[in-house]
């Protein structure tokens, strides 16, 4: 029997790389999205796309409106994405409140219904913004919850949360995926990418990606802005 998983799959470098990951693995991959009000489509475009070229099963979106409460550079217009500041020292205003903990919660109830053994999720605890809810504590606590709470984990069926890549460095990251053969220039990362898909060049999450592709000595795929 086949073993299957859930793959939170953003459009991004990193959870690209877990759907390359959990592929080589073996599993029968779901591959789900969350529409939460993020400030460009680009990267659920790229979902959909990857996620077409590398997973027989329906690709899922849920529609999740974090915009309406904002609090967050990514949910609400109202506040600029910033630059990359190598100083800074607070969880920056690209914090999406409780994202992967919404993010997971919904992988679960999907992963319930489609008999799925395994979330994948494309956390790092390395190269990353400071984010609280990408930390390996985090992960092992909503392991521990979510088969406390689901049918499946109190029949006897432990779910477990699969983080291939938290002890990884991006550039750690781009070898692995290139190594299974992965095309990253399907990818978008950027926080502030324009309609066409095109990065900013700037934000954080720009910046590690640079400096990954650097550091692996592959060649960056990247479309970016003429102005970056």
């Amino acid at each position: 029997m086949i073993k299957k998983c859930v793959v939170l799959l953003s459009g991004g470098l990193d959870s690209s790389t877990c759907l390359a990951v959990a592929n080589d693995a073996g599993f029968d991959c779901y591959t789900l999205s969350i529409d939460y009000g993020q400030r460009h489509l680009a990267e659920l475009n790229a979902s959909a796309a990857i996620a077409a070229s590398m997973s027989k099963n329906p690709h899922q979106v849920v529609q999740i409106n974090l915009d309406s409460i904002g609090g967050s550079a990514l949910t609400d217009h109202d506040i600029e994405v910033p630059d990359f500041d190598d100083a800074q020292n607070e969880i920056p205003v690209t914090y999406v409140p409780a994202r992967n903990t919404i993010f997971l919660s919904t992988a679960l109830a999907y992963a319930e219904v489609v008999g799925a053994e395994a979330i994948y999720i494309g956390v790092t605890a390395v190269d990353y913004s400071g984010y609280p809810d990408c930390r390996a504590e985090y992960i092992q606590a909503f392991e521990t919850m979510a088969n406390l709470a689901t049918k499946t984990g109190v029949e006897g069926n432990q779910l477990k949360i699969i983080t291939p890549l938290i002890d990884l460095d991006k550039a750690q990251i781009i070898k692995l995926g290139d190594s299974l053969g992965f095309d990253y220039s399907k990818t978008v990362s950027c926080y502030n990418a324009n309609a066409n898909g095109e990065a900013c060049g700037v934000c954080d999450s720009c910046h590690y990606r640079k400096k990954g592709f650097q550091e692996a000595g592959i060649t960056d795929p990247t479309r970016y802005t003429q102005s970056s």
